[in-house]
Protein backbone atom coordinates (compact mmCIF):
# COMPACT_ATOMS: atom_id res chain seq x y z
CA UNK A 1 0.00 0.00 0.00
CA UNK A 2 1.02 3.31 -1.02
CA UNK A 3 2.39 5.51 2.14
CA UNK A 4 2.13 9.61 2.13
CA UNK A 5 2.67 11.65 4.67
CA UNK A 6 0.94 15.04 4.54
CA UNK A 7 1.60 18.22 6.56
CA UNK A 8 -0.61 20.98 6.91
CA UNK A 9 0.99 23.96 7.62
CA UNK A 10 0.00 27.56 8.47
CA UNK A 11 -1.96 29.93 10.60
CA UNK A 12 -5.10 29.44 13.06
CA UNK A 13 -7.01 28.72 9.78
CA UNK A 14 -4.83 25.44 9.83
CA UNK A 15 -4.60 25.17 13.17
CA UNK A 16 -8.35 24.91 14.26
CA UNK A 17 -7.79 24.33 17.70
CA UNK A 18 -6.35 21.28 17.17
CA UNK A 19 -4.40 19.82 20.28
CA UNK A 20 -0.59 20.98 20.41
CA UNK A 21 -0.07 17.60 22.21
CA UNK A 22 -0.83 15.29 19.65
CA UNK A 23 0.66 16.36 16.22
CA UNK A 24 -1.92 13.89 14.18
CA UNK A 25 -5.19 16.27 15.88
CA UNK A 26 -6.04 18.28 12.68
CA UNK A 27 -8.46 20.02 14.81
CA UNK A 28 -12.17 21.25 13.66
CA UNK A 29 -11.46 23.16 10.33
CA UNK A 30 -10.29 22.66 6.95
CA UNK A 31 -7.59 19.77 7.61
CA UNK A 32 -9.93 17.54 9.26
CA UNK A 33 -12.60 17.58 6.81
CA UNK A 34 -10.09 17.40 3.95
CA UNK A 35 -8.32 14.10 5.36
CA UNK A 36 -11.62 12.89 5.43
CA UNK A 37 -12.47 13.04 2.18
CA UNK A 38 -8.82 12.03 0.56
CA UNK A 39 -9.10 8.76 2.97
CA UNK A 40 -12.65 8.09 0.98
CA UNK A 41 -11.04 9.19 -2.32
CA UNK A 42 -7.84 6.95 -2.35
CA UNK A 43 -8.91 4.04 -0.20
CA UNK A 44 -5.39 2.05 -1.20
CA UNK A 45 -3.02 4.86 0.31
CA UNK A 46 -2.30 4.95 3.46
CA UNK A 47 -2.23 8.99 4.61
CA UNK A 48 -0.47 9.99 8.06
CA UNK A 49 -2.13 13.33 8.51
CA UNK A 50 0.18 15.61 10.34
CA UNK A 51 -1.45 19.42 11.48
CA UNK A 52 0.92 21.83 12.60
CA UNK A 53 -0.81 25.04 11.74
CA UNK A 54 -0.52 27.76 14.54
CA UNK A 55 -2.51 30.13 15.89
CA UNK A 56 -1.16 33.77 14.87
CA UNK A 57 1.75 33.13 12.82
CA UNK A 58 3.33 34.83 9.78
CA UNK A 59 5.46 34.44 7.47
CA UNK A 60 8.36 35.15 9.94
CA UNK A 61 7.69 32.12 11.76
CA UNK A 62 7.45 30.19 9.26
CA UNK A 63 11.24 30.41 9.19
CA UNK A 64 11.53 30.30 12.61
CA UNK A 65 10.24 26.74 13.04
CA UNK A 66 11.60 25.76 9.44
CA UNK A 67 13.50 22.90 10.90
CA UNK A 68 11.47 21.38 13.64
CA UNK A 69 8.12 21.85 11.50
CA UNK A 70 8.79 21.45 8.24
CA UNK A 71 12.40 19.74 7.69
CA UNK A 72 12.35 16.82 10.34
CA UNK A 73 9.03 16.02 9.66
CA UNK A 74 10.44 15.04 6.08
CA UNK A 75 6.80 15.03 4.48
CA UNK A 76 5.82 13.67 0.86
CA UNK A 77 3.65 16.60 0.39
CA UNK A 78 2.85 19.94 2.30
CA UNK A 79 0.51 22.24 1.67
CA UNK A 80 0.71 26.02 3.11
CA UNK A 81 -1.82 28.22 4.09
CA UNK A 82 -0.20 31.85 5.09
CA UNK A 83 -0.60 35.86 4.72
CA UNK A 84 -3.44 37.06 6.42
CA UNK A 85 -1.60 37.92 9.62
CA UNK A 86 1.30 39.52 7.94
CA UNK A 87 -1.61 41.52 6.80
CA UNK A 88 -3.91 41.82 9.88
CA UNK A 89 -0.89 42.30 12.78
CA UNK A 90 0.05 45.42 10.99
CA UNK A 91 -3.05 46.74 9.56
CA UNK A 92 -4.36 48.81 12.77
CA UNK A 93 -1.74 51.93 11.53
CA UNK A 94 -1.21 50.50 8.16
CA UNK A 95 2.86 49.70 8.93
CA UNK A 96 1.98 47.16 6.27
CA UNK A 97 5.46 44.90 5.79
CA UNK A 98 7.48 46.08 2.42
CA UNK A 99 6.53 43.38 -0.26
CA UNK A 100 10.06 42.31 -0.73
CA UNK A 101 10.44 41.05 2.93
CA UNK A 102 7.27 39.41 2.87
CA UNK A 103 8.53 37.59 -0.55
CA UNK A 104 12.61 37.27 1.31
CA UNK A 105 10.65 35.01 3.99
CA UNK A 106 7.89 32.97 1.93
CA UNK A 107 11.15 32.12 -0.52
CA UNK A 108 13.19 31.01 2.49
CA UNK A 109 10.57 28.80 3.12
CA UNK A 110 9.98 27.39 -0.05
CA UNK A 111 13.81 26.99 -0.41
CA UNK A 112 14.31 25.05 2.08
CA UNK A 113 11.64 22.62 1.36
CA UNK A 114 12.72 21.98 -1.97
CA UNK A 115 16.33 22.24 -1.17
CA UNK A 116 16.03 19.58 2.51
CA UNK A 117 13.17 17.59 1.28
CA UNK A 118 12.01 15.75 -1.08
CA UNK A 119 7.85 17.10 -0.47
CA UNK A 120 5.61 18.19 -3.11
CA UNK A 121 4.39 21.68 -2.27
CA UNK A 122 0.86 23.00 -2.66
CA UNK A 123 0.67 26.63 -1.75
CA UNK A 124 -2.72 28.09 -0.93
CA UNK A 125 -3.37 31.61 -1.16
CA UNK A 126 -4.79 33.58 1.94
CA UNK A 127 -8.18 35.25 0.99
CA UNK A 128 -10.21 37.80 2.58
CA UNK A 129 -14.44 37.54 3.42
CA UNK A 130 -15.85 41.15 2.76
CA UNK A 131 -16.53 41.94 6.66
CA UNK A 132 -16.98 45.57 6.96
CA UNK A 133 -14.21 46.19 8.96
CA UNK A 134 -11.36 44.26 7.30
CA UNK A 135 -12.27 45.62 4.19
CA UNK A 136 -9.33 47.81 4.04
CA UNK A 137 -7.07 44.88 4.43
CA UNK A 138 -7.45 44.66 0.50
CA UNK A 139 -4.46 47.95 0.21
CA UNK A 140 -2.25 45.09 1.63
CA UNK A 141 -3.56 42.00 0.98
CA UNK A 142 -3.65 41.87 -3.10
CA UNK A 143 0.02 42.78 -2.90
CA UNK A 144 0.58 39.85 -0.91
CA UNK A 145 -1.14 37.20 -2.79
CA UNK A 146 0.36 38.96 -6.09
CA UNK A 147 3.58 37.33 -4.44
CA UNK A 148 2.73 34.14 -3.49
CA UNK A 149 1.38 33.64 -6.89
CA UNK A 150 4.97 34.63 -8.11
CA UNK A 151 6.46 32.80 -6.19
CA UNK A 152 3.99 29.35 -6.79
CA UNK A 153 5.31 29.69 -10.26
CA UNK A 154 8.57 28.82 -8.86
CA UNK A 155 8.03 26.61 -6.13
CA UNK A 156 4.65 24.99 -6.21
CA UNK A 157 3.56 21.69 -7.55
CA UNK A 158 -0.13 23.27 -7.05
CA UNK A 159 -1.91 26.57 -6.48
CA UNK A 160 -4.82 27.16 -4.87
CA UNK A 161 -6.67 30.38 -5.38
CA UNK A 162 -8.67 30.22 -2.47
CA UNK A 163 -9.48 33.72 -2.24
CA UNK A 164 -10.79 33.74 -6.12
CA UNK A 165 -12.41 30.55 -5.65
CA UNK A 166 -14.24 31.85 -2.19
CA UNK A 167 -15.51 35.01 -4.11
CA UNK A 168 -16.84 32.95 -6.27
CA UNK A 169 -19.19 30.69 -4.01
CA UNK A 170 -20.66 33.68 -2.28
CA UNK A 171 -21.29 35.46 -4.95
CA UNK A 172 -24.74 34.27 -5.14
CA UNK A 173 -24.45 33.58 -0.81
CA UNK A 174 -23.93 35.32 1.74
CA UNK A 175 -19.97 35.69 2.32
CA UNK A 176 -20.49 36.23 6.22
CA UNK A 177 -21.88 32.77 6.29
CA UNK A 178 -18.50 31.30 5.44
CA UNK A 179 -16.29 33.44 7.36
CA UNK A 180 -18.20 35.55 9.90
CA UNK A 181 -14.90 38.20 10.97
CA UNK A 182 -13.74 37.61 7.53
CA UNK A 183 -11.13 35.58 8.13
CA UNK A 184 -11.75 32.77 10.15
CA UNK A 185 -13.68 29.92 8.59
CA UNK A 186 -17.39 28.98 10.10
CA UNK A 187 -18.02 25.86 11.15
CA UNK A 188 -19.09 23.40 9.47
CA UNK A 189 -19.85 25.44 6.59
CA UNK A 190 -16.95 27.68 5.73
CA UNK A 191 -14.34 24.86 6.95
CA UNK A 192 -15.90 22.04 5.30
CA UNK A 193 -16.47 24.00 2.35
CA UNK A 194 -12.19 24.52 2.04
CA UNK A 195 -11.74 21.19 2.95
CA UNK A 196 -13.14 20.09 -0.21
CA UNK A 197 -11.33 22.10 -2.48
CA UNK A 198 -8.29 21.21 -0.60
CA UNK A 199 -9.09 17.45 -1.69
CA UNK A 200 -9.52 18.44 -5.21
CA UNK A 201 -6.62 20.08 -5.46
CA UNK A 202 -3.73 18.11 -3.53
CA UNK A 203 -5.46 15.03 -5.36
CA UNK A 204 -3.67 15.74 -8.27
CA UNK A 205 0.13 15.45 -6.02
CA UNK A 206 -1.55 11.41 -5.07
Amino acid sequence: MKKIKLLFQGDSITDAGRNYGNIHDLGGGYPKYAAKLLVEKFPDVEFEFIDLGISGNQTKDLVARLQKDFIDIQPDIVSILIGINDVWHHAADKSWIPDEVFEERYRTVLTAIKEKTNAKIMMIEPFLIPAEDKLFFREDLYKKIEIERKLAREFADVYMPLDGLLASAYTNDDPLSFAEDGVHPTKPKGAEFIGQLYAEYISQLI
